[in-house]
């Protein structure tokens, strides 16, 4: 009986994690399918502005947020490895900044950056995955991270975030 218990506890919880990874369709979000892999020594000029994936550096970019632009190359890696990329524009504002730097607080797969060329205030992209917000308080950001975070999209999930190239300024 008390294992009968055991089994239908740890299956629920089994069930509820793996239903929350996948929980539902998230508006807007764009996925570009199958992307290059391949470590690459120069620059890569992406089609999509912020880079969804693709060729990159050989060396992942440390997780953490970021006070200036970071390397392409680099944070594509670490995309590889599950990482989530949030990039604004610089000019969105203080409170837009810290609300970002609130969404990603204690995550260890994030990266938080500015990303001056980019099309939306914010964007928030995953390996071949990508949504584009108006603001850091839109809860579709809070909902892609949960989801895609070493998500199933995830080339090489669990692969360092850490260990990398750059230092992230907090």
């Amino acid at each position: 009986m008390i294992g009968v218990l055991v089994l239908g506890l740890v299956g629920g919880v089994t069930i509820t994690v793996l239903a929350g990874k996948a929980a539902g369709k998230i508006s807007g979000v764009k996925t570009f399918g199958t992307l290059d892999r391949n470590h690459v020594q120069t620059d890569v000029t992406y089609p999509q502005v912020p880079p969804v994936g693709g060729n990159h550096a050989p060396v992942w970019l440390n997780c953490g947020a970021y006070k200036d632009p970071v390397k392409n190359e680099n944070a594509v890696h670490s995309m590889e490895h599950g990482a989530v990329w949030i990039t604004f524009q610089p000019g969105i504002g203080d409170a837009q900044i810290a609300a970002l730097k609130a969404a990603v607080a204690g995550k260890s797969y994030t990266i938080l950056s500015p990303y001056p060329t980019q099309p939306s205030p914010v964007t928030v992209t995953a390996w071949s995955t990508q949504l584009n917000l108006n603001s850091a308080t839109d809860p579709r950001l809070a909902k892609f991270i949960a989801k895609y975070m070493q998500g199933p999209q995830t080339p090489e999930p669990g692969a360092a975030c850490t260990g990398g190239t750059g230092t992230p300024t907090g």
